[in-house]
């Protein structure tokens, strides 16, 4: 497991940078975003995954890599919506969002390594194709929460979902670079 938070950390590392990159850029504009908004950004980036993994022509020169990186951000970016709640204008610093982002974290992989310790580190085994169709199901079951305004009767809730999406999305990450090694 120290491979893992070692890997996880180098992976949220470049993450978070990006990240605040960003907001030096745009500042957090995306604030304003309701979830099923940020929703649908991570689906979008996950369904262009799905077809860079099934088509042999690609029209744009970027691969998977920053499309798993936009999943664990804007899944991060959900979180801190989940906990703030929807701005009407831009309202943290970077500071504050550079809190918010690490704490968000924090919480994902503290649930990353129960669950890896539980289940034997089986993502190892897994191919990154997998991983993406495990995000994209995670995607429409957050849809369905959504369209139930919420509630769910015996299912985990929807920020359970956004983690577990960033903690795929890193496993991901991490068997890309251990293939390219």
């Amino acid at each position: 497991m120290n491979n893992t938070t070692r890997e996880y950390d180098e992976v949220i590392a470049d993450c978070r940078t990006l990240f605040l990159n960003k907001m030096a850029d745009y500042g957090c504009a995306w604030r304003i975003l309701r979830l099923p908004s940020l929703t649908d950004q991570i689906f979008i980036k996950a369904q262009r995954i799905r077809g860079l993994q099934q088509n042999a022509v690609r029209k744009i020169d970027e691969g998977e890599t920053p499309e798993f990186i936009g999943i664990i951000n804007y899944s991060v970016m959900a979180l801190i919506q989940i906990e703030l709640g929807i701005a009407t204008q831009p309202d943290l610093t970077t500071e504050k969002a550079a809190q918010l982002y690490d704490a968000k974290i924090s919480e994902t992989k503290q649930l990353m390594e129960a669950k890896n310790h539980d289940y034997g580190e089986a993502w190892r085994e897994m191919r990154v194709s997998s991983l993406t169709d495990l995000i994209l199901q995670k995607l429409l079951r957050v849809k369905q929460i959504e369209d139930n305004h919420g509630k769910t009767i015996v299912s985990e809730g929807i920020a359970a979902n956004y983690q577990d999406m960033i903690n795929y999305a890193v496993f991901a990450l991490i068997l890309i670079g251990l293939k390219n090694q």
